[in-house]
């Protein structure tokens, strides 16, 4: 097929999940369940660190971020699924999927960020407690979250630009449920190589600092806890960074996964399904981990929710 022009492309064919008419139901149903509790959830624990001031420290800090960051992550994708399956409409022009493919990333990169951030603060915590309040300042929490932003924001820019660049054929059918970068390239019609080494490099950059920012911070704090004398010590420098590991283990552990899957599986549909779990399953599950593993947050989320109206 003769590749046409960027800028003939007027639109692109968003296949979803399934196209599997008795599948539609369960799937609006399910999305909608997880999509509803990602959002109480995540709006939930930033009312609560925000009302309460005991909360008021770098980590509840940090928290409330991935708390906001969570949410956009899951409204760039869910509700335009669910109105996909609603109206039976598949069709994405092609600004939108610049706009959606610009945001996920966007979201994507600031909670990978912020993961990273949130485990130089327990490591902070845990290996130079009596230095803490002085580390983590303010100026430096605020200086983090800025940066974050601005990184993720440069990732999102850079991503959409190389889109931006790209020639596609006449066949535009995208074999998952938003506009997924790895996909669009599949749709080029000219060689992708200098497009995928970019992608490559801007995922080792953006993914891999933060990637080795959390296994250095766990490695040393590992060795601070197994230096710690008594099991009820190490018992309670564990606890200050239980939910915060199992937050990662879930975030990096699903995404490896959605890698892994793609290069087992020949079907391109199973990397959709994949990526719902780091993308949707992920920022639902974030703020249940952190209230159920923490009695501060348990506790303000009492006080919100019994205040009277």
């Amino acid at each position: 097929m003769d590749p046409q022009n960027l800028t003939h492309v007027s639109e692109f064919i968003l296949l979803g999940l399934s196209e599997d008419p008795e599948l539609q139901p369960l799937l609006f149903g399910l999305f909608l369940s997880m999509y509803l509790l990602a959002l109480l959830g995540n709006l939930l624990t930033i009312l609560a660190v925000s009302s309460d001031l005991h909360l008021h420290t770098p980590m509840y800090f940090f928290l409330s971020n991935l708390s906001l960051a969570d949410i956009g992550f899951t409204s760039v994708t869910i509700p335009k699924m669910l109105m996909d399956i609603n109206t039976h409409h598949r069709i994405i022009s092609y600004g939108n999927c610049l706009i959606q493919l610009s945001f996920f990333i966007f979201f994507g990169c600031m909670d990978n960020l912020l993961l990273g951030v949130m485990a130089y603060d327990r490591f902070v915590a845990i290996c130079h407690p009596l230095h803490y309040p002085i580390i983590m300042n303010p100026n430096l929490c605020g200086l983090m979250v800025l940066v974050s932003f601005f990184l993720s924001l440069l990732d999102s820019q850079l991503h959409c630009l190389m889109v931006s660049q790209l020639t596609f054929c006449t066949e535009v059918e995208i074999p998952h449920f938003f506009c997924d970068p790895s996909q669009l390239l599949n749709l080029v019609c000219s060689s992708t190589t200098t497009k995928k080494i970019l992608v490559y490099i801007l995922g080792a950059i953006f993914g891999g600092v933060p990637v080795s920012a959390v296994l250095f911070s766990y490695t040393r704090i590992v060795f601070s806890i197994l230096r710690v004398p008594s099991s009820r010590g190490k018992y309670k420098a564990f606890s200050t960074c239980g939910s915060h590991l199992s937050v990662v283990c879930l975030f990096y552990g699903t995404a490896i996964g959605v890698y892994l899957s793609s290069a087992v599986s020949p079907s391109l549909r199973s990397g959709a399904a994949a990526t719902v779990m780091y993308s949707v399953v992920t920022p639902m599950l974030n703020p249940f981990i952190y209230s159920l593993r923490n009695r501060d947050i348990k506790k303000a989320l009492q006080r919100l929710l019994s205040r009277p109206a």
